[in-house]
């Protein structure tokens, strides 16, 4: 069942939050967690009941690893724990990765296990060993099991993030007020709720036709020119933007309609003036998790600068793995990892030299920006290629190596220009994948929209949507508790509806 489908949210929706604040109104608390718990699962096992023996039994465990260890840390029952978690992980997850990896070096033809990975799991183990890594820490005092399933399990974050601490979510069951309909925040949920999915199927779905056409393209071994490969490449890296910011915001609008606020998981990542910027943004409680539980474990910036560098290259590969069982996962976080090295030496070096008491200028600030998003975008193609082959040839095509072309129908629109490029190299012919000024303005409007306008939370800012209170609040536009702001939403949530005869899944719900 997916948050951009008929039967969420006219049937499944409805009826959850009808029942959920009824037994509230009664005062039956715990029958209102018992219900929510129920949904959850309910939702979670609509994918595939066969789901349910795994994490049913899992949730039980970890509540009773996680009680043992709060009464007594013992080291070994935490690894213990851990382990269990990282097992089923590595089964699901990466035993078809590692099969094939052992055959290529190997020669051995191994037969492949084709385990079907459940959805969600990912998120779910991480947000389970945080927590008892918490407990044998000392930080959690939870012995309630029906308030600890429904952290593990609530529906709104329970698929693809985010990734929540038992410090933000458990302590709001704990308050009767959570249990009682509010109309404000009920109707703030909405609102954001509907943002979201405007996003993901007005935007994002219709960008991926861009992107999967020309990623398909590579992995046939098609050379694409300058253009087609940019719009390839930006094409995904704008749909998987929209994509995760559209559930970013339906998982904490319907959270809220159920009285809950969850951590803020994006922040126009896509503004962010260097590497470390953008990993603040993006996906913003994995970057949590990876910081407190492997980086600072590791030694964090303890033992000197080699190890600090040494660590965060470590952690950004298994955050890499973490995305995808495939050694293009493994590249990308590598990537990422080097880009961070090269981001804190270059901050080192200019705090020696003084740079840092200079006020960075406007342009400077564009300029970093600009270059952040293009390392950014080379990423993605890692991210996104079915294989290296497939990503070098998609870099290829960006580098300018197979040609500047402009397709021939669109000469006209150039004018004097259209000799000037001739001289230059350019070709015209016809382009199957890419259409000309059309699509050149089309991406341009996005980069604008996505650089300089302000984000969800920070439109919503006045009425608190997430766990952390937003600093950068919009000058406009601000939402407000107005009729001209319901009718704009109204307008906004039918066009979505209408939208939704074509059902697709986000996609984080692949990690």
């Amino acid at each position: 069942m997916l948050f951009n489908s008929y039967e969420f949210i006219c049937v499944f929706l409805p009826i959850t939050l009808w029942m959920y604040y009824k037994i509230g109104d009664l005062g039956h608390y715990r029958v209102a967690i018992a219900w929510l718990v129920l949904a959850s699962l309910f939702f979670y096992g609509w994918w595939n009941p066969a789901y349910l023996y795994l994490i049913v039994p899992s949730m039980i465990l970890n509540y009773m690893a996680g009680v043992s260890l709060t009464v007594r840390s013992r080291r070994w029952l935490l690894g213990l724990g851990v382990g269990a978690n990282l097992a089923v992980l590595g089964y699901f997850k990466y035993a078809d990765f590692f099969v094939t990896t052992l055959d290529q070096l190997t020669g051995a033809h191994w037969t492949m296990l084709h385990v079907v990975l459940p959805l969600g799991i990912s998120f779910i183990t991480f947000q389970k060993i945080a927590y008892l890594v918490d407990a044998y820490r000392g930080e959690t005092r939870e012995y309630d099991f029906l308030r600890f399933s429904l952290f593990v399990v609530f529906f709104p974050q329970l698929i693809a993030g985010p990734i929540v601490h038992h410090k933000e979510i458990i302590p709001q069951f704990r308050r009767p007020q959570v249990y009682r309909f509010r109309s404000r925040l009920f109707a703030t949920g909405l609102s954001v709720f509907v943002i979201g999915l405007l996003k993901k199927v007005l935007v994002a779905d219709s960008l991926s036709r861009f992107s999967g056409m020309a990623f398909d393209a590579v992995a046939q071994g098609v050379a694409l020119s300058f253009f087609e490969a940019w719009r390839g490449s930006l094409a995904y890296s704008l749909q998987l933007y929209f994509d995760f910011s559209g559930y970013s915001d339906m998982a904490v609008g319907l959270a809220l309609m159920f009285g809950v606020r969850l951590p803020l998981n994006f922040n126009s990542p896509y503004k962010a003036v260097n590497i470390i910027d953008f990993w603040r943004r993006w996906h913003m409680t994995l970057s949590r998790f990876l910081r407190d539980y492997v980086y600072i474990p590791l030694g964090g910036n303890r033992h000197g600068k080699f190890r600090r560098y040494l660590n965060v290259m470590t952690t950004m590969l298994l955050g890499g793995l973490w995305h995808g069982a495939g050694w293009t996962f493994v590249f990308w976080g590598g990537l990422h990892g080097l880009y961070l090295v090269v981001n804190h030496i270059w901050q080192y070096l200019r705090s020696q030299l003084g740079w840092y008491s200079q006020r960075e200028s406007r342009l400077g600030r564009m300029i970093s920006r600009l270059i952040t998003f293009v390392a950014v975008v080379v990423g993605w193609v890692f991210f996104r290629a079915d294989d290296y082959q497939s990503a070098l040839r998609m870099i290829a095509g960006m580098a300018g190596l197979n040609g500047f072309v402009w397709p021939e129908n669109d000469i006209a629109g150039l004018g004097p220009l259209a000799d000037v490029l001739h001289q230059w190299g350019w070709q015209f012919q016809p382009l199957r994948y890419f259409d000309g000024r059309g699509n050149l303005l089309m991406m341009t409007a996005m980069m604008v929209f996505v650089w300089w306008m302000p984000n969800t939370q920070q439109i919503m800012a006045a009425y608190r949507p997430s766990v952390q209170k937003v600093v950068a609040v919009a000058r406009w536009p601000h939402w407000r508790l107005t009729i001209a702001w319901a009718i704009m939403i109204a307008i906004g949530g039918i066009v979505a509806m209408l939208r939704l005869s074509h059902v697709s899944e986000f996609l984080y719900f692949r990690f």
